[in-house]
Formats: structure tokens, C-alpha cells, sequence
């Protein structure tokens, strides 16, 4: 049977299972002690990376979990399917884009590998946008409910965020500064800090709390309206402990989007709960005009 516990516990027990062992090599070591391959197997003479790996592992338990929670709540579920369709091309688009804008002085000299991914490259808040813009379309287009589907898919968004994470531990990317703390891996020699360990431990954390809330919340789009803003304040803190920021104008564009995120998600809970005190209803939903 469904458990938010279940989920949670047997998640949160198995991905620190594979950190105890990375920390007790200080590394995961594969042939020659050398770090781990980023290249699962071949196939046909094609690399399939764990990054590609860890990344649809995320997105297919992502939709699971969402074709459930529409199933629970009443809703034709084939319509995740559909969504996703529309969605998940959508994000690895935007996650690209939104990468190779804020590496252009890298890219404009090396055209061609902008449609490399498979060795990392994509970029969260890109994607969210992208999918988020698509997700809009396809509610309209299908005349159901922007916010509800909202709800039903956020903590499947910050599920797959939570397992994704993992793929950057393999390429060896998206990792802190050098620190003497007991849980720090090694990379290059140096001790440093895994944040992508802390953004997937505290995306499980996000993902429980949104699975208990989506069964109390006081108006639509709440959930996940409160997925941005929780998501925004883990990712403003472990940004700051990162060497490999997307910077804008001196800034770390992820700790700026950050703080836009928290202020409008939460002034848009505020207008909304307060739209539903005035009329007894939720504000409308821009979807269903």
C-alpha cells in the first residue's frame, strides 16, 4: 500500500547507504582506483552515462508517483502521460538553453557540443521554466485546471530533482569548496563539499513534507507554490557552498532566482488564500477561463 513513510524512509535509507560507502573509499573507485566511470555500458559501440541513467530514473519515478497521486484524487490519469509528453522534452530544452546562455563565452567557441548533455550541462531553473510554460499550454489547450495539475505534479518534480542529483556526483560536478568535515568527498585530490548531497537529502525532505500537505492544503496551486519557495530556500544555502555557480553580473543567478522565487510564490499564496477568505473561493484559475 501507498505510504508518504514508506516512500520516504526506504528513499532516503538507500541513496545514504551509497553515500556511506562512497565516504568510506573516500571515492567510489572502479578499474585501476581510478574514480567512477561516468559510462555505464555500451551499446552498439553508444556510451550510456549514469548521468542519462540517474536522470530518467528520476523522471520515470517522477511520473509514477503523479499518475498515482491523479489516480487518488479522483482524475483520469492517462493525462500525466500526455503531460509529460509535453513537459519532459520541454525542460531538457530549457535546462540546455538556460545552461549554454550562461556559458556562452565557453560554447560560442564550441558550437557543436551544445547539444552534448550527456556529460552534464543542464540547468534546473531552466527547465522549470520550460516545463512550467508547457504545462500551462497543455492545461489550456486541454481546458483543465493549471493549479490542480500543479499540485499533483510538484512532489513528483522535486522526487525526480532529489534522485537527478546523483547524476553529478558521478560527473564529478556541481560539488562545493574543500572542507575537513567527515562526510566530504574527494575530487581531484581534494576533500570537498557534497552538495549534491545536501540539495537531494533536502529534496527529500521537500518531497515528504509536500506529499503529507497535498492531503490539507488550504487552496489550489499551494503545493506547488510551496515547492518553489522550499526548494528556493535549500537551493539559496547549498548555492553558496558551490565553485561552479552560473554567475550574472558578479551574482550567483541561481541564489538571485532564489530570492525572486520566495517573494512571488509567497505573495501569490498570500493574494490567493486571501481571495478565497473574501469570496469562498480560490482565486481563478487562469487555466479554466
Amino acid at each position: 500500500m501507498f505510504s508518504v513513510k514508506h516512500i520516504g524512509d526506504h528513499l532516503t535509507i538507500g541513496l545514504w547507504n551509497i553515500y556511506n560507502q562512497t565516504v568510506k573509499y573516500n571515492t567510489i573507485r572502479y578499474k585501476g582506483g581510478k574514480t567512477m566511470d561516468p559510462v555505464a555500458f555500451e551499446i552498439y559501440g553508444i556510451s550510456i552515462r549514469w548521468y542519462g541513467i540517474l536522470l530518467s530514473t528520476g523522471i520515470i519515478a517522477g511520473i509514477l508517483l503523479a499518475y498515482y497521486e491523479a489516480k487518488r484524487l479522483g482524475y483520469d490519469p492517462e493525462y500525466i502521460i500526455d503531460l509529460a509528453l509535453w513537459c519532459i522534452p520541454a525542460a531538457v530544452i530549457g535546462a540546455r538553453l538556460y545552461y549554454v546562455i550562461f556559458e556562452w563565452s565557453y560554447y560560442k567557441g564550441n558550437i557543436m557540443k551544445i547539444i552534448n548533455i550527456r556529460e552534464g550541462g543542464l540547468a534546473i531553473h531552466g527547465a522549470l521554466i520550460a516545463a512550467v510554460i508547457a504545462g500551462y499550454i497543455f492545461t489550456k489547450a486541454k481546458k483543465i485546471s493549471f493549479w490542480n495539475t500543479a499540485d499533483i505534479t510538484a512532489p513528483s518534480i522535486i522526487l525526480g530533482q532529489a534522485i537527478g542529483r546523483w547524476g553529478n556526483f558521478v560527473n564529478q560536478e556541481a560539488h562545493g569548496g574543500p572542507t575537513d568535515l567527515p562526510w566530504g568527498i574527494m575530487v581531484d585530490g581534494v576533500k570537498v563539499h557534497p552538495t549534491f548531497l545536501y540539495e537531494s537529502l533536502w529534496n527529500i525532505c521537500v518531497f515528504i513534507f509536500l506529499l503529507i500537505y497535498s492531503r490539507k492544503k488550504k487552496v489550489e496551486g499551494e503545493v506547488f507554490l510551496l515547492y518553489g519557495i522550499l526548494y528556493s530556500v535549500g537551493r539559496f544555502w547549498i548555492e553558496a557552498l558551490r565553485t561552479d555557480s552560473l554567475m550574472f553580473m558578479g551574482m550567483r543567478q541561481a541564489q538571485i532566482i532564489s530570492v525572486v522565487i520566495i517573494a512571488a510564490f509567497t505573495s501569490i499564496i498570500i493574494f490567493r488564500r486571501k481571495m478565497k477568505n473574501n469570496t469562498g473561493d480560490d482565486a481563478p484559475d487562469i487555466a479554466e477561463k
